[in-house]
């Protein structure tokens, strides 16, 4: 029995290390489990950095490299050596009119992957803003620089162009695209828009009235007394109807082919490329530089109509504001491609109802603030010109139908208008 007895006494003694306390064996758990924990940490954060590196980079591929429009990009840092290292105006406003192109539909594309989370109504509001930040953007330069003809005339050409230009395209190439069938919109929605731009005419009207009957109170002080009076009423007007259409009866618009938009749309729903944030960032930076290329632009105005014979007339409202509708002009038509005409007249005629109820009159507040003395007198042939156009366009959107026919005629009444302000001589230099 002894060498038993001692076998298991040392076999006792051996299995005194293995069974030590519980709370070594605790540390030593701890120890495995936050090595397993930074080693995860650390590759967590490394995986992160590595996919916000590949979202970046393909964030910038997407929006700087896929579009063939871009190829005039270069063009906006030419215009700046070209501002600095020599004299030729009309090269300057050439090359920063083809800078700010590529830059405005950009803006557009990013407003529309924006819209992707805002819903629809808040995306056409939005397409209408950031496709106007560039009229904005020009016009407070402008208005800087005293050139208060040039601000009314630039708005009022991009009034005109989103009416008759943008509109018109869409309307031919979305009925050439869908000639089987007539395209439909929201009449009602059409109407109120309509109803909104007979407003601001009305707005515009009266200030040049008073001005060419000689009926002023105050010679000189009534009419900018009342077209600042008149730009506060027409904010309150605009601010309403944003009520109006966001909170109040947001069901009237967008009402017509929802049910067959809605099929269509989930077998073949389209998704975003760039996120939400995405989308924010490159607003931000797009908007900056074309505020960037507007100051130079604006400075070689008057020196590009005198070196290439063009009246400043045609360069403000034919010139610029093809430039700067350029976002529009692409989104109206992709969407009318897309047979969604609701959207197409959110983008064209929403921007101009956002130019004449919103844009001009703030223009007119910040002249104001500014001392300068921005009114509404368009003159009367720009106030004709507009009242004209208001009611072609209104007769067209009356039935809530369109086609490839009306489309036509809106770009021909277009082609007029360009023509009429090619031979037309500004009589007001004074306001200069």
């Amino acid at each position: 029995m002894g060498p038993i007895d001692e076998r298991t006494e040392l076999d006792s003694d051996e299995e005194i290390p293995f069974s030590t306390s519980p709370a070594v064996r605790k540390s030593h758990a701890f120890d495995c489990e936050a090595v397993h924990l930074g080693t995860r940490r650390g590759a967590l954060n490394s995986w992160i950095r590595k996919q916000m590196g590949f979202r970046t980079l393909r964030s910038i591929y997407i929006v700087l490299l896929t579009a063939k429009i871009n190829v005039l990009l270069p063009f906006g840092p030419a215009a700046i050596l070209l501002h600095y290292l020599t004299g030729k105006h009309g090269l300057v406003f050439f090359f920063s009119l083809l800078g700010i192109t590529p830059l405005a539909e950009r803006l557009g594309y990013a407003t529309e992957q924006l819209a992707f989370y805002t819903g629809p109504t808040v995306g056409g509001l939005l397409n209408a803003t950031f496709g106007n930040a560039t009229e904005m953007i020009i016009s407070i330069y402008a208005l800087q620089n005293g050139m208060i003809r040039v601000v009314q005339q630039s708005l009022l050409g991009s009034i005109l162009s989103n009416m008759l230009l943008v509109l018109g395209c869409a309307f031919f190439t979305g009925g050439i695209v869908h000639h089987e069938k007539v395209q439909l919109f929201s009449k009602a929605a059409a109407l109120v828009n309509s109803g909104l731009l007979l407003m601001a005419v009305m707005g515009l009207m009266f200030p040049a009235v008073l001005h060419f009957t000689h009926t002023e109170v105050h010679f000189g002080k009534s009419e900018l007394a009342l077209s600042r009076f008149s730009s506060c009423i027409m904010l309150v007007a605009y601010a309403s109807y944003l009520f109006f259409q966001l909170k109040s009866q947001p069901n009237l618009y967008g009402q017509i082919g929802e049910e067959g938009a809605n099929e269509e749309d989930s077998e073949n729903e389209e998704a975003p490329e760039i996120t939400q944030w995405e989308a924010i960032g490159w607003l931000a930076i797009l908007t900056s530089w074309v505020s960037i290329l507007s100051g130079y632009l604006v400075d070689a105005i008057q020196g590009a109509s005198d070196s290439l014979h063009i009246p400043v007339a045609f360069i403000s409202v034919i010139l610029l504001p093809i430039v700067g509708n350029a976002a529009e002009h692409a989104s109206a038509i992709m969407f009318a491609v897309k047979d969604k005409l609701d959207i197409t007249l959110g983008v064209a005629i929403g921007s101009s109802t956002q130019i004449s109820m919103f844009v001009i009159p703030f223009c007119v507040v910040v002249g104001w603030l500014m001392g300068k003395p921005m009114d509404l007198n368009f003159q009367l042939f720009e106030t004709a010109t507009l009242f004209v156009a208001v009611l072609v366009v209104a007769f067209m959107l009356q039935e809530g139908t369109s086609n490839y026919f009306k489309g036509l005629m809106l770009i021909l009444c277009y082609l007029i208008v360009a023509a009429s302000f090619f031979v037309h001589v500004d009589p007001a230099n004074d306001d200069d």
